[in-house]
């Protein structure tokens, strides 16, 4: 939808104030219960276009349409995420464009499913697998708030059994034992296509790089991305002191057949 269209009830939109948490809310016609503040209402935001501005407690929001950076940050989790710094970058590791077809397993919490929705565009389509009906269920809903859900289908089953689709671009692997799946993702890859992984720990990294090799996958790389705040003032800039260190490593490898 576009930035300038006007806003429609039952739209979500996030109240944003400079150094306040972001409020999600739903435009409704009545007033509404928002936790924290009470009653609010929000029926005045309908029919307007792009920014309107809205008193809440004595202070002024605005009102906008959700980011990705919000839908990310308000995500429901119901397993450990993969992080925005870890998602872009599988993105680019997998060869994943505008107009891709992707496989993903598992689904978790859907924010990795985001990214790669966002990426393929209109054009492209996601085949989201998880063995898990609940996770499904908030990859789903994650989705629909983002209004890119008919860029995934969501497949309940394990890639350790098998990939249904064929002639795929990527294939991006966030699953506890991707070695059980690398074969498949071979066969489920057209020529030139990438496999793309997404483990916690050295021992599974190191064995999805074996299993990869050993299958035939080539350019095969691994790492890692560490993320650091800075705090930038009149002066005086330093680096934080804590920052977001290890979450996952990353691995990735292409499909060129060593025969024609």
């Amino acid at each position: 939808m576009s930035e300038r269209s006007t806003f429609q009830e039952g739209e979500e939109v996030v109240l944003f104030r400079e150094g306040k948490k972001p409020i999600f809310a739903t435009l409704r016609q009545e007033k509404t219960l928002l936790e924290g503040f009470g009653v609010v209402d929000l029926s005045r935001v309908i029919g307007r276009q792009g920014q309107a501005k809205i008193t809440i407690g004595g202070e002024e929001y605005s009102v906008v349409r959700p980011a990705m950076v919000d839908l990310v940050r308000s995500a429901r989790r119901p397993t450990q995420i993969v992080t925005p710094k870890d998602a872009q970058y599988l993105v680019y590791l997998g060869g994943v464009t505008s107009g891709s077809r992707v496989v993903e397993a598992g689904t978790g919490s859907g924010l990795l499913t985001l990214f790669l929705a966002n990426t393929v565009g209109p054009e492209g389509h996601v085949y989201s697998y998880d063995r898990r009906a609940e996770h499904q269920r908030a990859g789903e809903a994650l989705l629909r708030r983002s209004g890119t859900s008919g860029r995934v289908t969501f497949l309940e089953g394990d890639v350790a059994e098998g990939i249904r689709q064929q002639e795929v671009d990527s294939v991006i692997l966030d699953v506890p034992e991707p070695w059980s799946a690398t074969l498949h993702s071979w066969n489920a890859l057209h020529e030139g296509g990438f496999l793309a992984t997404y483990t916690p720990t050295y021992n599974q990294l190191e064995r999805s790089v074996r299993e990869m090799r050993a299958v035939g996958f080539v350019d095969v790389r691994a790492l890692e991305l560490l993320e650091r705040d800075l705090h930038v003032g009149e002066g005086g800039t330093r680096p934080a002191f804590e920052m977001l260190g290890h979450t996952g490593f990353l691995a990735a490898g292409r499909k060129i057949s060593r025969e024609p």
